[in-house]
């Protein structure tokens, strides 16, 4: 499998396929496609039709495969931002509810959970989370622009609400409370943030799709 992304903020993924491969993605991510990609549809088992409902994706994928000669696929993003591409073969992925666009055969899926309890309900990027393993490239959406950092063992990287995007499963998350009664109230980034540890890589995103949509809908 070959791909191409091209189009920021606007961004596409182009994935050109030999005759008989397959490519997996969300439901109803295809953009455009030769005529020779046959579509098919399954949940993959009951077990794993339930890890894609909690951990945000639809429980159907749709298998595209180049039927006779060569193919070529699009898959494009559901907002302004980035399309990131993972070697899952390297390293598991821990990606943000909703992040997952389409991937080889060789992915797969699992429900991440949190560690502690309190990152799901205080941390802000939600106590279910969604694990990318196996093997082959997979690529996920990123609201607004990306940003990488590589945490050594032991650094942190305190994060607002929503712009954690994705981390190598080597990364640990934890929340911690924001200093001071008024602080918290008045100082507009709410009672928690979500602290990061590493070793590990860290993607920020610089415009959550919940802040895109305030900042919309504003008044202002």
């Amino acid at each position: 499998m070959k791909y191409e992304i091209k189009g920021e903020p606007l961004p596409v993924v182009i994935v050109y396929l030999d005759a008989g491969e397959s490519v997996m993605c969300q439901k109803g991510a295809m953009s455009w496609m030769t005529p020779n990609m046959v579509m098919s549809t399954s949940t993959g088992g009951v077990g794993k039709a339930f890890s894609k409902m909690f951990s945000g994706e639809s429980m159907f994928q749709n298998m595209y495969t180049a039927q006779g000669s060569a193919g070529m696929i699009a898959f494009a993003a559901s907002v302004p931002g980035s399309i990131i591409p993972f070697d899952i073969s390297q390293d598991d992925m821990i990606v943000q509810k909703g992040g997952y666009l389409a991937s080889e055969m060789g992915v797969e899926f699992s429900i991440a959970f949190q560690k502690k309890i309190g990152v799901g309900f205080f941390g802000g990027e939600g106590f279910i989370m969604q694990r990318l393993h196996g093997k082959g490239m997979a690529f996920a959406e990123i609201d607004g622009y990306v940003v990488q950092y590589d945490l050594q063992a032991g650094q942190e990287m305190l994060v607002d609400t929503g712009y954690l995007a994705a981390m190598t499963a080597t990364c640990s998350m934890d929340f911690r409370k924001v200093g001071g009664i008024g602080n918290s109230l008045f100082g507009g980034e709410g009672f928690f943030n979500t602290v990061v540890k590493g070793p590990g890589r860290i993607y920020l995103q610089t415009m959550p799709k919940n802040k895109l949509a305030a900042s919309l809908y504003s008044p202002h």
